[in-house]
């Protein structure tokens, strides 16, 4: 019988793939994605036309050092993103999942992203 973790990481990738069927980053609205390890949160902002990343933000940066990989510190990886997307004259986004459902740190991420003024 098969490993149920590595079952359950195939199928995030067969459905990341999916997704990236349909989602493109242009210019004019680039993708927001985001990524989840055990110990780390890693979003970035990426125009996929160019295939150039134009912001990122990680729990692994000194600003958010103290950041977990949990609820709270997926809403607070979300505020500084939105906070550094602005910045750059990022105000709309197509977000990218990553083949994660959408419940728990993914959805914390999405709505503090979305109470910091990003659209999507």
């Amino acid at each position: 019988m098969p490993n149920p973790s590595k079952r359950r990481r195939e199928r995030r990738h067969r459905i990341h793939a999916r997704i990236r069927q349909r989602v493109r980053g242009e210019n004019g609205k680039p993708r927001l994605c985001v990524a989840f390890t055990g110990k780390h949160i890693y979003a970035q902002v990426i125009d996929d036309t160019a295939g150039k990343t134009l912001t990122a933000v990680a729990t692994t940066q000194a600003a958010l050092k103290g950041a977990k990989p949990n609820i709270a510190g997926a809403a607070k990886l979300g505020q500084a993103l939105a906070a550094k997307a602005s910045g750059k004259g990022i105000t709309s986004v197509v977000f990218d999942r990553g083949g994660f459902l959408y419940q728990g740190k993914v959805k914390a991420f999405a709505e503090a992203v979305r109470q910091a003024g990003l659209k999507f």
